[in-house]
């Protein structure tokens, strides 16, 4: 597939068939985020794969939020997976402090992107789960406590083939040449 319909196919998936993702499939999906850049090369990330369904299940309940149900969607995926921050090379924390930035934010947004538009390639869908129990995450995963869970996604087969219209701004509200204004 080209680049272009790649990023037009790609969307976040809210409705699943319970149809299982291929090992095959997820081996290519990891792989892809393994070699995704990173400030420094500190790839300051680590992959937990929930594919038991007990698991599985628990990651989906602790993304549901406390008065309003987010993420109801989120039991139907066979697979979620957490990226877990780790802690980037020191070079990359030096550069970040000076600059004020947190490249390792840039970082695991890079890789999760990596990880969306290679499952979309190869037919699967995925949601990125930012509202999520991080606690109760940590605790399902067993991550230790000093590490952060940034984000889960959501992965499978979408229930439909059809891809929704996709609404973003116009052109002329992204991007200016040679000045912001």
């Amino acid at each position: 597939m080209d680049f272009q319909n790649l990023v037009n196919q790609r969307e976040s998936t809210r409705k699943y068939s319970d149809k299982p993702v291929d090992q095959e499939k997820l081996e290519l999906i990891m792989e892809a985020c393994r070699m995704a850049p990173s400030a420094c090369n500190s790839q300051p990330w680590r992959f937990v794969v929930a594919t038991d369904p007990a698991i599985k299940d628990a990651l989906a309940q602790a993304s549901f939020g406390p008065l309003l149900r987010f993420n109801k969607f989120a039991p139907q995926a066979p697979v979620i997976v957490a990226i877990v921050a780790e802690k980037p090379k020191m070079i990359a924390s030096i550069g970040g402090a000076v600059k004020d930035k947190d490249f390792y934010l840039m970082d695991i947004g890079i890789v999760a992107e990596h990880f969306c538009l290679q499952a979309a390639d190869l037919g699967l869908g995925t949601c990125m789960l930012g509202w999520f129990d991080e606690p109760k995450a940590k605790k399902i995963l067993n991550v230790p406590e000093k590490k952060r869970v940034l984000l889960l996604i959501t992965l499978g087969y979408p229930a439909k083939n059809t891809l929704r219209k996709k609404i973003r701004k116009p052109a002329d509200e992204i991007w200016k040449y040679n000045s912001y204004q």
